[in-house]
């Protein structure tokens, strides 16, 4: 393996017609003009350059674009048709160095930018908000990448340093072009690679002193609750800890199994892999190899170290044969055992042996090129680490460290998470829930793993404390339901989230992107940082604070872009976009607004129990009806080649099904499918028409039911089994889909806006006769303005007020809605009983 590990795919030398350079005496220069809205500046004193791999720059090596030079003898110009450079000819500075964007110029200054930001190496501690890195998106018409103190690698695939001194750095002048800035990024940075689609599950991790027993005990306890899991993570006790002799130092790092805890790791693993779960194990490798490991000898033989003197074997990761040594008999042993991947829990800093070398980027590098090795296990490389700096989304997945357990973190992390994508990082991995401190609170553990759901990977954990843990069961009935609920729905989501995984890869869209990505001249697009595109079509505005005590809901204020919407949680509930609105659900939900003309697969497979996911054999279409909508369903080959290496799989290689809706005619088709062929001859499909509650439906698959819940606001079409023959595209290309018709321009249900208020008065905690004069409001005959000005002027609580508001301005197709009147109470510091006159101060006019 030890060769093989030093070899990745790279092409770090630019077109050597994309390059301008020159300089004389002490002061060199080259630019190179990777396209006409991406160029890289280098200088240095001695007139040498770097041409190799930096660990964000990968490929170097594009088309010449268009471009002009303008010379003389004190000054250089540069010009696209999108940005314009000028140059003295000296050493960078503020003065001599410029690049114009737009009406915008940036100046050299020694520093990356990026006002939009990027993410950050941990989230170690964070009560809340922490400081971001920036990423390569901005405001400005220009960001900043500065490269000159990256590690390098050299042309054996080992690391390597740079030349004191030089400068490097690249500028992206997209003003405001923030899609095209990504993929350009991952142009020159390398693509994210393929999930294998188990990770996109449900995984278990705690910091606990577990035994076999009670481990494998808590896995069944999750099956029989109908929870599946797909990952197993044994924090660090599952090596020995606390009875490591004082001379060796601390049990932080250890590589011997605690065998007190786990009498036998091989039939511990090999009970995991039975209940067909994926499992890492945690590593903080600082330490090294001591005298008491188990694998010390075999180690200290590969090194020709002396164990004489039971002197440790340090941790080196500039020692080329150190590292071998790590990756070929310490932890290959343990993987023969069952280990299929590594948690990398590294917390030492940035500094190594030699300046310039990040031990994390070389740990994160060589494991993820050494879990090839176990693809007939987990299909894809995988290591699971920390982020160390731009280009780190190469080594999926990212673990942001150990949050305190506050609403502040929660409230955080959907902005982090989504910023993470400006710097191309689009696969972390969360404590859901929090990992210390903080507080014991039903509310908040369910809405982070609601939040959880509609993140990257969905992975609980806690720390070592007998109060905390994360196991649904163990909290009180609502919130148990709820968490059970969330859990459920991330299961069912993996068709899509696979879909979207390849998407990430192929076609530079991470899976999520905060909302200026797809509204940069929208001014409001900038203003929820909490609020993010899940996927090309679902907006979700997680609930970040606790519910009101009044209206025992939750709330988040949101903006929806132009359109109408429907929450695929609540589809009670229709919106007109174009506007902020203030969204109110009760524990059990989070709103995900899907627009007209959305389609969304669902694994509905029945009893999914525990276990590393396969293609599902029954799925569920969620459709939203009013505009036409396509979902290609990507997934991957059935009978793959796992000799191939991963990274280099073709996209024409992934199994397809196209799902397609015409809204005029009322026809959906399914199919047909490419490159499906294998033993599953059939597949259950159903529909559901999520916010739609009356249709007719016809159908050429004999057996069809339908099936509607006014209550749910859905009506749901069940095909029965469908042979894979009327799937799968014949060699010719005739045959193949299958068509169903649901009724000609079908829409969205209206909304009922005296229904849904009372559902909301209904179930509000307060004084009965406070009721009264809310529900009078609502079904008076006075002019809509007229009525709007009188809730406002109720002393009843702002949530109240502003939750009555959100189902009378929903849907402006409503009879008596009030869009266009809407006056929304900011609830920040008020107090139920304050007067119009106070509330006044804090209204929000939308």
């Amino acid at each position: 393996m030890a060769s093989s590990r030093y070899t990745f795919p790279r092409n770090p030398t630019a077109n050597p017609k994309a390059v301008v350079t020159g300089g004389k005496g002490s002061s060199f220069y080259r630019f190179t003009i990777l396209t006409d809205r991406l160029i890289r500046y280098e200088w240095s004193e001695d007139g040498g350059f770097e041409d190799r791999a930096s660990t964000f720059a990968v490929f170097r090596h594009f088309d010449a674009p268009q471009y002009r030079v303008i010379q003389s003898k004190d000054s250089l110009e540069i010009i696209t048709d999108h940005f314009h450079l000028t140059y003295d000819g000296k050493k960078f500075s503020s003065e001599g160095l410029s690049v114009k964007v737009g009406s915008d110029v940036w100046r050299y200054d020694g520093k990356s930018y990026g006002d939009l930001g990027g993410t950050a190496r941990t989230l170690d501690g964070a009560y809340g908000r922490v400081d971001l890195e920036p990423g390569v998106l901005s405001r400005k018409a220009y960001a900043v990448l500065d490269d000159s103190k990256s590690m390098l690698f050299g042309d054996d695939g080992w690391i390597a340093v740079r030349e004191p001194g030089r400068i490097d750095g690249y500028v992206f002048a997209y003003n405001g072009e923030h899609k095209a800035a990504i993929k350009d990024f991952y142009r020159i940075s390398g693509r994210q690679p393929v999930l294998p689609r188990w990770v996109l599950g449900n995984w278990w991790s705690r910091y606990h002193e577990y035994s076999a027993d009670e481990y494998l005990e808590l896995m069944d306890h999750f099956k029989r609750e109908g929870i599946p899991l797909t990952t197993s993570i044994v924090d660090m006790d599952w090596h020995r800890v606390a009875d490591v002799p004082p001379k060796y130092g601390s049990g932080w790092t250890g590589y011997s199994w605690n065998r007190k805890l786990f009498p036998d790791p091989e039939g511990f693993l090999k009970e995991l892999r039975k209940r067909n779960l994926k499992v890492a194990l945690n590593d903080h490798p600082a330490d090294g190899i001591r005298a008491y490991e188990d694998l010390y000898p075999a180690v200290a033989k590969a090194l020709g170290h002396d164990t004489s003197r039971e002197e440790p074997i340090r941790f080196d990761c500039t020692d080329r044969k150190f590292m071998d040594a790590y990756f070929d008999v310490l932890k290959v042993s343990l993987e023969k055992q069952g280990v299929q991947f590594w948690w990398i829990d590294w917390q030492q800093g940035t500094k190594s042996k030699i300046p310039g070398v990040d031990p994390l980027w070389v740990l994160n590098h060589y494991h993820y090129l050494t879990s090839k090795r176990n693809v007939k296990d987990i299909q894809r490389p995988i290591t699971f680490s920390r982020y160390a700096g731009a280009g780190a989304h190469r080594y999926p997945i990212g673990f942001s460290g150990d949050t305190q357990t506050t609403w502040e973190g929660l409230e955080f992390q959907p902005e982090f998470t989504a910023t993470a994508s400006n710097i191309g990082y689009g696969w972390w991995s969360h404590d859901i829930g929090g990992h210390w401190g903080g507080i014991r609170s039903n509310q908040l553990t369910v809405r982070w793993v609601q939040l959880g759901c509609f993140s990257p990977i969905l992975r609980l954990h806690s720390n070592k404390s007998q109060w905390n843990s994360r196991e649904p069961w163990n909290y009180e009935s609502e919130a148990h339901k709820a968490m059970k609920s969330a859990l459920l729905l991330r299961h069912r989501l993996i068709p899509f989230l696979y879909t979207m995984n390849i998407r990430a890869s192929y076609e530079s869209e991470p899976l999520i992107q905060p909302m200026y990505w797809n509204h940069p001249t929208d001014e409001e697009a900038y203003k929820v940082p909490t609020q993010y595109y899940f996927g090309p079509d679902l907006l979700v505005a997680p609930i970040t604070s606790p519910n009101s005590t009044v209206t025992l809901t939750g709330s988040v204020r949101a903006w929806l872009p132009p359109g109408r919407y429907i929450d695929l949680v609540h589809p009670q509930l229709v919106y007109d976009g174009g506007r902020y609105m203030h969204l109110h659900r009760e524990l059990s939900k989070i709103p995900v607004l899907a627009h007209e003309g959305t389609i969304v697969p669902l694994d509905t497979t029945p009893n999914p129990g525990n276990g590393a996911v396969a293609r599902p054999t029954e799925i569920t279409i969620l459709l939203v009806v009013g505009r036409d909508a396509h979902f290609e369903l990507v997934e991957e080959p059935e009978n793959q080649d796992l000799d191939q290496d991963p990274d280099a799989t073709p996209l024409s290689t992934f199994a397809r099904t196209p799902i397609t809706w015409s809204q005029a005619d009322g026809v959906l088709t399914i199919g047909p499918e490419w490159n499906g062929s294998g033993a599953r001859r059939w597949r259950q499909w159903n529909v559901k028409l999520v916010g739609h509650t009356h249709t007719d439906v016809q159908a050429q698959v004999p057996g069809f039911r339908v099936t509607r819940d006014e209550e749910a606001g859905c009506t749901t079409v069940a095909l029965g089994n469908v042979h894979r023959w009327q799937q799968h595209q014949q060699a010719d290309g005739s045959g193949g889909g299958f068509e169903i018709s649901l009724g000609e321009n079908l829409q969205l249900d209206v909304v009922d806006i005296k229904a849904r208020a009372f559902e909301v008065l209904h179930r509000c905690e307060m004084a009965y006769e406070a009721k009264d004069p809310v529900w009078d409001v609502v079904t008076s005959s006075d002019a809509v303005q007229t009525r709007v000005q009188r809730l406002m002027g109720l002393e009843v609580d702002a949530t109240l007020k502003n939750a009555i508001m959100e189902v009378w301005a929903a849907d402006g197709r409503a009879e008596g809605s009030v869009t266009g009147h809407e006056v929304w109470v900011d609830v920040k510091g008020r107090h139920a009983g304050e007067g119009i006159e106070e509330a006044l101060k804090d209204y929000v006019i939308v």
